[in-house]
């Protein structure tokens, strides 16, 4: 099997069956998306879902969390991996934010990055999510099942799996694909004892132990 065949045929399952697929964060501005995929990193969605409520009643907009101190954050945040990073992060991003952006985020990735707390994954789920940018993001699902499945190949860093899977997606599914792969790893091809009885995609992938009686369409 070709590559062009493999992503062909991954593409079309996942334009067929998951056409919908969306980030699983709960927010109701691009100010808290943001700060949800922040608090997301090295931390499951689940559990930043049952955190933000909170923080977003008592900091709803970046005016009101920059007028707070990384201490005031932190209680809000606690159980959130490296929770006293991430105040502090949060913090100085509000403060950068209202000050320099009026409050509102930019819509350029590269502007994003500027932000404290936002590297390029962050910054490309936001772009991706909130302004419809036709990049890629890459997070330990997206690394993992693409490298697994035949994606990538070789890829040792997060850039070079995004360049690979931006030179072989249309550009126009970027932004879906990235969450196609996040949920397919979270709920499929999970890091240990991945499904693959279950797996829709498994006629086009190129796992070596992946059960031989695993089917395409299941």
């Amino acid at each position: 099997m070709t590559i062009k065949e493999r992503y062909e045929g991954v593409i079309g399952w996942f334009a067929d069956n998951m056409p919908g697929a969306e980030t699983e964060l709960h927010y109701d501005s691009p100010f808290q998306l943001l700060v949800a995929v922040i608090l997301s990193a090295q931390c499951t969605d689940k559990r930043v879902n049952m955190v933000t409520p909170r923080l977003f009643e008592r900091f709803p907009s970046p005016e009101s969390m920059a007028e707070a101190t990384a201490d005031e954050i932190f209680p809000y945040i606690s159980s959130i991996s490296y929770p006293n990073n991430k105040a502090k992060n949060l913090a100085a991003m509000a403060r950068m934010l209202t000050s320099e952006f009026g409050g509102v985020l930019p819509d350029d990735v590269e502007t994003l990055q500027r932000l404290p707390g936002v590297g390029r994954k962050t910054a490309n789920v936001v772009g991706a999510v909130v302004f419809g940018r036709e990049v890629m993001p890459v997070d330990t699902h997206v690394f993992r099942v693409s490298a697994r499945i035949g994606l990538t190949r070789g890829a040792k860093t997060p850039l070079q799996t995004e360049t690979q899977l931006t030179r072989h997606i249309p550009s126009e599914l970027l932004p879906v694909a990235h969450h196609w792969l996040i949920l397919h790893g979270r709920y499929v091809c999970t890091a240990r004892n991945p499904k693959c009885e279950e797996c829709g995609i498994a006629a086009w992938c190129a796992w070596p132990d992946k059960p031989k009686s695993s089917k395409n369409g299941k």
